[in-house]
């Protein structure tokens, strides 16, 4: 593999993601949030991808039903990408109020996607099909980067309704939160591997409204208070 061809790849699958990224933390520009963190946050899910990797392998290898190894690809991101964010940022004094969990969740969110995107346009650049390069890099800008946002927001977004709230809430807020991530993304590859050519419009605007009410949900969390 040449060089040349990785670099392209990791512009294609980075440019975007730190687009995304922009765009997202803008939300919380009264109290940003340190920049070192940020960077950090969005290392560590892009880290999260060669986690994730060898895992599904092994529930490709266990599940035989496709249905099945899709809701477990699902439910290995989803877990993945909230343990890694729990372990690396979420537990820091710098999150101190409930919109930090959720720009540190579609932060890492979207570190994970720039990688994950960089693995999926290296074969159509090795095969020098700019024309599939093109598609894929903007059905990966479009559909399956903002999953990523809106299925680890929706954790973020569990986290941030039970801030204040007792261990016991937050425990059922966040696992409910998780499973919903889990379910939402295991529905969007669903129907994109079982779905018709004209379908594809359909999912993909599932994603969009999935992000009308994230916008919404932050508008919300801005205005709790203790």
């Amino acid at each position: 593999m040449e060089i040349q061809t990785i670099i392209y790849a990791a512009l294609g699958g980075l440019l975007p993601a730190i687009l995304w990224a922009w765009f997202w933390n803008r939300e919380d520009k009264l109290h940003p949030e340190p920049k070192r963190l940020i960077v950090l946050t969005f290392i560590a899910g892009m880290i999260t991808v060669a986690l994730v990797i060898p895992l599904q392998k092994m529930a490709l290898a266990i599940f035989i039903h496709t249905n099945i190894v899709v809701i477990a690809w699902a439910a290995i991101e989803e877990a993945m990408k909230f343990a890694v964010a729990y372990f690396v940022v979420l537990g820091r004094r710098e999150v101190d109020e409930p919109i930090d969990p959720v720009i540190y969740m579609l932060t890492l969110a979207l570190g994970f996607a720039a990688a994950e995107n960089t693995l999926f346009l290296i074969d159509p650049i090795t095969n020098s099909s700019v024309l599939d390069s093109v598609l894929t890099g903007n059905f990966r800008f479009l559909g399956a980067t903002l999953l990523h946002v809106l299925t680890s927001s929706v954790i973020g977004v569990a986290i941030a309704l039970s801030f204040w709230k007792d261990k016991f809430t937050k425990t059922v807020t966040i696992t409910a939160g998780v499973i919903l991530s889990i379910a939402l993304h295991g529905a969007f590859n669903f129907f994109i591997l079982n779905g018709e050519n004209g379908s594809l419009l359909h999912t993909f605007s599932f994603v969009w409204i999935g992000l009308i009410f994230l916008l919404l949900a932050f508008e919300k969390i801005k205005r709790l208070k203790k």
